[in-house]
C-alpha cells in the first residue's frame, strides 16, 4: 500500500444516520476525568513530600514525567488511529487511565506513585487527539465550531477546577481521596463509551515504522524535559542542554526522514495547507504565553502577596471558569462569522491582558489580578478553538489524524518551551534586581526583586502577544479540497 492509494481510495467509514450526541458526550465524560486529573495534584505536593519524605525536585517528576510521556506519545497517536478503530483507542486510553489511577490510589511508595502517573499520562495522550479527530470526522465544517467549543469546555473547566476541588480534598481527607475520587468516574465513562461510542474512523493500516517512532521519541522526549528541566533549574546543566541538542538533532532526523517515507508516521505533508500552516504558528505562540502565563501568576500570588495554595487557585478560579463558559459560546459564533471576527479581538484581549500584568507591584489589590485573569482568559477562549477549527477544517480526511497529532503535540512541547523561557526571563529580572539592591537579604526585597522578574517576564509575553496578533489578522475561513470538489460537483 502506498500514500497514493491511501489518499485516493481510503477504507470510509459510512457516517449516514450516525447518532452525533452520545458519542460527543462519551468523549466529554473522558475528557473531563483526564484532564481533571492533570491538576487535581497541584495542592498535594508539599503533602506528598511529606509522605515519602522526599525534596521539591523530586516530587517535580510527577508533572515532569506526565508532560514527557504525553509529548512523546501523541505523535504516534497519527499511526494508531489508523490501525484501530475509535472504540478500541478510546476504551484503551481510559482503561489504562483507571489502571493509573488505581496504581496511585493504592501506591505505598513514591516510585509506585510514579509510575500510576505515568500510566495515566499515557492515556490521556491517547485520548486528546482521539477527541479531535473524532469530531473532524463525524461534523461537516461548517459545524465544528460548536463541537470543538464543547470540548473546549471541558479542556479549560476541568483545569480550573482541579486546585480548588484537591486544596478541598486536602485540608479535609487524606491525598489518596484524590484519586479515590477519580475512579467512579472513570469507570464510568469507560461503562457509557463501550455502550454508546460508535467507530468513525478509516482504518488504512499503514507500515509501521519502528524507526520513525524511536526518533520521535528521543526528539519530541528531548525537547520537553531539556525545557522542563531548564525551567526549575539552569540553562548551565549539562542535563538541559544536552537533552534539548539531543532532541533538537533528532527531531531534524525525524523530519526528513517523514518527508522522504511514502507512508510517514506523522505526515508533514499537512504543512502544505497555508491555513494550517498558519494556525499552527499561531498556537505555537499563544501556548508559550498562555502556559507561562498560568505559571508565574501563582508565584506572585503566593510568594508576594502570601496567598495560600488554595487562596491563590481561587483567586484564578473565576477566569477559569468563565473560560470554559465561552468556549462553546465561540464556537457557535465561530460556525456563523468565521475566525477572523473572534481571534483578532480575543488576540487584543490577551495583549491588553499582558499589558495589565506588567503593571503588578507588591501592591497589586486581588481584584486586579482577578481581572487582568479573566480578561487574558476570555482572549484566549476567543482564540484558541476558532483557531484550530479553522486550521483542520483545510485539511482533507486522510489527513485528520495527522493534523490533530501535529497540533497537540507541537502545543505541548510550547508549553514547556513557553514555562522555561518565562521562567528564566523572571529569575534573571529577579537577580539584577537584587545584585543592585543595598540590602538584597530584607525580605521586602526579595518580594520587589520577584515582582521586578515578573514584569521582564510579562514585558516578553506582551511582545510575544502582538506578534500573534498580526498572524490573526491573516486568518479566514477555509474548506477542505474534498469539500470544494464536492461542491463543485
Amino acid at each position: 500500500m502506498n500514500s497514493a492509494s491511501m489518499d485516493s481510495k481510503p477504507a470510509s467509514v459510512d457516517l449516514s444516520g450516525i447518532k452525533r450526541g452520545p458519542i460527543i458526550t462519551a468523549l466529554i465524560i473522558g475528557a473531563f476525568v483526564a484532564i481533571l486529573n492533570e491538576t487535581l495534584l497541584s495542592n498535594a505536593l508539599p503533602d506528598l513530600m511529606r509522605e515519602f519524605g522526599i525534596e521539591l525536585s523530586t516530587i517535580q517528576w510527577l508533572s515532569t514525567a506526565y508532560m514527557l510521556v504525553i509529548g512523546v506519545l501523541v505523535p504516534v497517536t497519527a499511526l494508531l488511529q489508523q490501525w484501530f478503530t475509535t472504540r478500541q483507542m478510546f476504551l484503551s486510553a481510559m482503561i489504562l487511565f483507571l489502571v493509573g489511577t488505581l496504581v496511585c490510589a493504592l501506591s505505598p511508595t513514591f516510585g509506585m506513585l510514579l509510575v500510576g502517573r505515568i500510566i495515566q499520562a499515557m492515556g490521556t495522550g491517547l485520548l486528546l487527539p482521539i477527541m479531535m479527530n473524532t469530531i473532524l470526522a463525524i461534523y461537516p465544517p461548517e459545524k465544528r465550531g460548536g463541537a470543538m467549543g464543547l470540548m473546549g469546555l471541558v479542556i479549560m473547566s476541568a483545569p480550573a477546577i482541579g486546585p480548588t476541588l484537591s486544596g478541598v480534598i486536602i485540608d479535609s481527607l487524606d491525598w489518596r481521596w484524590l484519586f479515590y475520587l477519580v475512579l467512579p468516574l472513570s469507570a464510568f465513562s469507560i461503562y457509557f463509551a463501550a455502550v454508546y461510542l460508535k467507530n468513525v474512523s478509516d482504518l488504512t493500516r499503514p507500515k509501521v515504522d519502528i524507526l520513525s517512532i524511536l526518533i520521535s521519541t528521543i526528539g519530541f522526549g528531548g525537547i520537553v524535559y531539556g525545557f522542563s528541566k531548564a525551567g526549575g533549574g539552569s540553562w548551565s546543566d549539562p542535563e538541559v542542554y544536552w537533552t534539548i541538542i539531543i532532541g533538537s538533532v533528532s527531531l531534524v532526523l525525524f523530519v526528513w526522514r517523514q518527508l522522504k517515507m511514502e507512508e510517514p508516521l506523522l505526515d508533514l505533508r499537512a504543512f502544505k495547507f497555508p491555513m494550517f500552516t498558519l494556525v499552527v504558528i499561531l498556537l505555537l505562540v499563544l501556548m508559550m504565553t498562555m502556559f507561562s502565563t498560568l505559571t508565574l501568576l501563582p508565584q506572585f500570588l503566593q510568594s508576594v502577596l502570601l496567598m495560600t495554595a488554595l487562596k491563590s487557585g481561587l483567586v484564578m478560579m473565576p477566569g477559569s471558569i468563565l473560560n470554559g463558559i465561552m468556549a462553546p459560546v465561540s464556537g457557535v459564533l465561530f460556525d456563523k462569522f468565521g475566525p477572523r471576527v473572534l481571534v483578532v479581538p480575543g488576540l487584543v484581549l490577551v495583549v491588553g491582558a499582558l499589558g495589565m500584568f506588567m503593571g503588578i507591584d507588591t501592591d497589586t489589590s486581588t481584584s486586579y489580578i482577578i481581572t487582568s485573569h479573566i480578561i487574558m482568559l476570555v482572549g484566549i477562549s476567543l482564540v484558541m478553538m476558532p483557531a484550530q477549527t479553522t486550521g483542520l477544517n483545510q485539511l482533507p480526511r486522510h489527513l485528520y489524524p495527522h493534523g490533530t497529532a501535529i497540533l497537540n503535540t507541537l502545543q505541548q512541547v510550547a508549553g514547556a518551551v513557553g514555562t522555561a523561557l518565562f521562567i528564566s526571563i523572571m529569575a534573571s529580572g529577579t537577580k539584577k534586581y537584587l545584585s543592585e539592591s543595598s540590602d538584597p537579604t530584607a525580605p521586602a526585597e526579595a518580594a520587589n526583586g520577584l515582582v521586578a522578574g515578573l514584569q521582564s517576564a510579562f514585558l516578553v509575553g506582551f511582545i510575544v502577544a502582538l506578534i500573534a496578533l498580526v498572524l490573526g489578522f491573516f486568518l479566514k475561513r477555509t474548506k477542505a479540497p474534498d469539500e470544494e470538489e464536492k461542491q463543485a460537483a
